[in-house]
């Protein structure tokens, strides 16, 4: 998808089209429909990693919804939020809801039209989206 995307440019302030640094790779071909069951995650200062089934989004351990997934990360934003005592992105930007905060985000909805629109521009057509 990064070399797909290399026409992306000009992303509003705060967001860039990065090169991935870490990952594995392979020749090999999984034919569709039969990828693994299981996602492993790890974030820095976290003490194991996570497995999570990716049918689900849950860890795979305690049922639980994954540390990475986006209503955590939201509510890791809320607190990080109130410690700080203003509204970070600004009066109104982030609301009790992650789809509301999504919504009012006006440079997030700006980066993700751009990348909407070359990802079709490649002919790779729409991105998945999920209900909120």
């Amino acid at each position: 998808v990064t070399r797909r995307l290399a026409r992306v440019k000009h992303l509003p302030s705060l967001y860039r089209r990065q090169q991935l640094l870490l990952g594995l790779s392979s020749t090999e071909v999984c034919p569709a429909g039969r990828a693994g069951d299981v996602c492993v995650n790890w974030s820095f200062g976290e003490r194991t990693l996570e497995e999570i089934n990716i049918s689900t989004g849950r860890s795979k351990d305690s049922g639980s919804a994954s540390r990475i997934c986006r209503r955590f990360l939201f509510s890791c934003w809320l607190r990080l939020e109130n410690k700080l005592n203003t509204p970070v992105l600004g009066p109104g930007a982030t609301t009790m809801t992650y789809p509301a905060s999504k919504m009012a985000a006006r440079r997030y909805q700006r980066a993700m039209q751009q990348f909407s629109n070359a990802l079709q521009d490649a002919g790779l057509g729409l991105w998945p989206r999920k209900l909120m």
